[in-house]
């Protein structure tokens, strides 16, 4: 049930004093004054406003009745309703015949402010516990099941099909109004922005999107977009959940591995990205460990670039020499001088397979 404060009550009382030439109380459904012209009444109990609640009507009090109560002045005291409850008592200091116009356009007057009031408490209210939702969702918290009912009933509409994205800015960036300009630009998305400089989006998928030029429409406005991780389409909260995590995944192999790309698709690395979150183990340091070994020899980086570009032609000799400029013969002499320096056979598909995928875990220099 809603209540009245006493901020909410003194806004009223001063509100209506700014126009009228009489004192004005509020109290709250315990007959407490909240609010009052007299600051000196504020938090005493006022019987008339007692009266009001016990028997739900207005109580017109003149100077005879006014002497036998406490705390009370000829006035007017109507009740105060939202939604049909009663929540309080609005009253206006004299002469009934004198006030009880004016007392009635006050108390429609707070009566609406209290609505305004509430529904901004409800927006808040429901702004908070979507954020919870999200963030529960987007960290992989929380049963899918529940999350889909709660989504439901917060009205997020959890059977559009979405697609997760994260975007880091810098760390000075306004988040918060980033994520009001996607809402309002992206119908029914979903942002929270988790830590400053941070925004997860998830957006509503229709056909391709433009990302390369979203970044610049953003750039435009002020907001400088760091890199973006985007990954599939998700068709559940249950896939979406997943995506999220993925795209987890992929912003830290973006981050520590290609930090040159600003846009990175999951399709594009998602072998990437899963060996990313095991980097550090010895397994992984193998297929890393022969592609060292021929970066400490490759000082212009000449064997790297065209290590990368026979694994982007699937070793394909004549493609790759094509991409390169050079003949043939040139490309022979150059993966015979790889397979030296690594140990590892590029020729052969198992050694094409384990220096593509020791190539993922290289910082940008080396990384496709």
């Amino acid at each position: 049930m809603f209540e009245l404060d006493h901020e909410l009550a003194q806004d009223i009382v001063d509100r209506a004093m700014a126009i009228l030439p009489f004192n004005v109380n509020v109290m709250d459904s315990q007959g407490l004054i909240l609010g009052s012209g007299e600051r000196g009444r504020i938090d005493t109990r006022h019987e008339g406003a007692q009266l009001v609640l016990a028997n739900s009507r207005v109580v017109e009090i003149d100077e005879p009745v006014a002497q036998g109560l406490q705390g009370v002045q000829p006035g007017v005291n109507l009740p105060l309703s939202l939604d049909g409850q009663l929540i309080g008592v609005l009253g206006i200091t004299g002469a009934p015949a004198q006030v009880r116009t004016y007392a009635q356009l006050v108390c429609m007057t707070a009566e609406m402010l209290v609505a305004q009031r509430h529904q901004q408490g409800q927006r808040q209210w429901r702004r908070q516990r979507s954020d919870d939702f999200l963030a529960s969702l987007f960290e992989g918290e929380g049963d899918a099941l529940r999350l889909v009912e709660e989504a439901r009933q917060l009205g997020l509409k959890p059977h559009l099909i979405r697609t997760p994205c994260r975007l880091e800015l810098t760390a000075d960036s306004d988040t918060d109004a980033l994520a009001r300009w996607l809402i309002a630009h992206y119908p029914d998305s979903w942002c929270v922005c988790p830590t400053p400089g941070s925004l997860w989006w998830c957006r509503v998928s229709s056909g391709l999107a433009d990302d390369s030029r979203l970044l610049d429409r953003l750039a435009a406005q002020g907001w400088n977009v760091i890199r973006m991780a985007i990954a599939s389409p998700c068709h559940d909260l249950a896939a979406l959940r997943r995506g999220c995590l993925r795209v987890n995944d992929l912003m830290a192999y973006g981050r520590d591995i290609v930090p040159p790309v600003r846009i990175l698709m999951l399709d594009r690395y998602r072998l990437p990205a899963l060996l990313w979150r095991e980097h550090e183990s010895e397994v992984l340091a193998e297929w890393v460990e022969p592609l060292k070994r021929v970066q400490a020899k490759d000082l212009n980086g000449q064997l790297v670039a065209t290590l990368r570009a026979w694994c982007e032609h699937d070793g394909q000799s004549q493609h790759c020499a094509d991409a390169l400029g050079i003949h043939r013969n040139s490309l022979r002499y150059r993966m015979e001088r790889i397979a030296d320096l690594s140990g590892i056979d590029p020729m052969s598909l198992p050694g094409l397979q384990a220096l593509y995928l020791g190539l993922q875990l290289l910082p940008s220099t080396l990384s496709p």
